[in-house]
């Protein structure tokens, strides 16, 4: 089969396509690639979260690196993707693999690659990887891999703790005595994931749902958007907290519920952030979004003068930008935000602790805080729809929309276009449309921003229409 890397890492349905056969394939190349690379002496550091054979999965793939005769640190348990980049940092590794599919639905696995900076593996990257494999594969090249009891035994791999450094990283960045003495009365929903414990390890008191094991997620994806938080949203309205904290499956995102136990967005996540890492904590640096992302940030950079960059939608662009300037802040809609003095890599747990921490340095909670934001900058509305749409639908969408002749929608007259990554319209009083086709998924995207929630469901509405879906 022909082996796809999208925006991070490669996925596929657990026995369909992710196979313990498939995973050799990947893993092999990915070795290949190490020794190639000259990476390969020193070491490869591998992860994995709680889905579904994620562990037999990792160990397998740590038979492999040990075949290849690459020294291998295999997290002794189940590790947050962000801890796992942390080691790969920590121990100067020349790569890391985290077994995960992130905020997939449960029928999934994915296989993460990290590269030694430790952040997601760059584009240039992942395209040498799709090209080894299938080299590989036309060449009939065998597998190298030996047992997991012999490379243990011998000391080619070794268990490793991957939490403990990474809460050590944690606490140098974050306050967590001022967060601890605030008294903040907080609930975090790991979401069965990987980043069950750690919050309420770092701050005793923080309160945890959904931490026990379940590989089915509770019967629906762990991805902390707001159809899935209504039980978190629930014990926030109940008045026994004043914030929820939401993390996905391998715990690289985030998702809050505000004070008032409404759903509080990545988009709002990141400029409550970047006023926080600003004006709070001091940090200077430029700024970079994905182009699907809140034009809230636009603002921020232009009151305090800072660069902005705008990017393709997925982290890997914005590690990318991390990695050639100086950037403060990065984030994407999706939830996946980072910042300056961590590694190069989207950390759901860290932005916990940064809200936590603004919201104690304040005395205000999240709601108030964005408020406070929005009276100076503008108050905007954002929502985003997913359609299913087939191939033939998509590539007659692709046609029309790259006639480029749409000038007027649902009324509004077009006054800019941004065809980066998808198809953006942009009006005149700021607002915005964004139609994209995945190009993985038999998915269309749907996401508009504007002043007034009802511009943005007329934008919606007439985007459906274009699309004819």
């Amino acid at each position: 089969m022909q082996i796809q890397f999208g925006t991070d890492g490669w996925r596929g349905v657990i026995a369909d396509t992710f196979t313990f056969e498939n995973l050799s394939l990947v893993a092999q190349a990915t070795m290949d690639y190490m020794h190639r690379e000259g990476l390969a002496g020193k070491g490869v550091v591998i992860g994995y979260d709680r889905r579904f054979l994620s562990r037999e999965f990792a160990e397998r793939v740590a038979a492999i690196a040990a075949g290849n005769g690459i020294k291998t640190w295999l997290s002794q348990g189940y590790t947050p993707t962000p801890a796992l980049s942390w080691a790969v940092h920590e121990k100067k590794a020349g790569a890391g693999i985290m077994i995960t599919a992130s905020h997939n639905p449960p029928r999934y696995n994915g296989f993460k690659v990290k590269e030694s900076f430790g952040g997601s593996a760059r584009p240039s990257t992942t395209k040498v990887l799709e090209q080894m494999v299938a080299e590989n594969i036309a060449a009939s090249r065998p597998v190298q891999a030996t047992t997991l009891a012999e490379a243990l035994a011998v000391g080619e791999v070794e268990q490793f703790d991957a939490v403990a450094p990474y809460l050590a990283q944690l606490g140098r960045y974050v306050d967590l005595e001022l967060i601890r003495s605030s008294g903040i009365k907080a609930v975090v929903d790991p979401m069965f994931g990987a980043g069950c414990g750690v919050l309420p390890t770092l701050v005793p008191g923080v309160e945890e749902i959904h931490g026990s094991e379940n590989p089915s997620f509770g019967g629906h994806p762990p991805e902390p958007i707001a159809e899935h938080l209504a039980e978190l949203a629930s014990l926030v309205q109940g008045g026994a907290f004043q914030v929820g904290l939401a993390l996905d499956g391998d715990a690289d995102r985030i998702g809050a519920i505000d004070e008032t136990g409404e759903f509080f967005s990545s988009h709002r996540i990141f400029t409550v952030l970047l006023r926080h890492l600003y004006e709070r904590k001091g940090l200077r640096g430029a700024v970079v979004k994905t182009v699907s992302t809140t034009q809230m940030i636009d603002l921020l950079a232009r009151k305090y003068d800072l660069q902005l960059f705008e990017t393709q939608i997925g982290f890997k662009h914005i590690c990318e930008m991390m990695l050639d300037n100086d950037i403060l802040m990065g984030g994407e809609e999706s939830g996946g935000l980072g910042v300056k003095g961590h590694i190069p890599e989207r950390d759901g747990i860290l932005m916990a602790l940064l809200l936590l921490e603004a919201m104690a340095m304040s005395g205000k909670g999240l709601r108030a805080l964005l408020e406070e934001t929005m009276n100076e900058i503008g108050h905007f509305h954002y929502s985003r729809i997913d359609l299913p749409i087939d191939g033939e639908a998509k590539k007659a969408l692709y046609e029309k929309l790259q006639a480029g002749d749409i000038n007027r929608i649902a009324g509004f007259d077009v006054a800019g276009r941004n065809f980066s990554d998808g198809f953006k319209f942009i009006f005149e009083d700021g607002a915005w449309l964004l139609i994209r086709p995945s190009g993985t998924e038999p998915v269309l995207r749907l996401y508009s921003e504007a002043g007034d929630p009802a511009k943005v469901a007329l934008l919606l509405d007439a985007a459906r229409g274009i699309a004819s879906v």
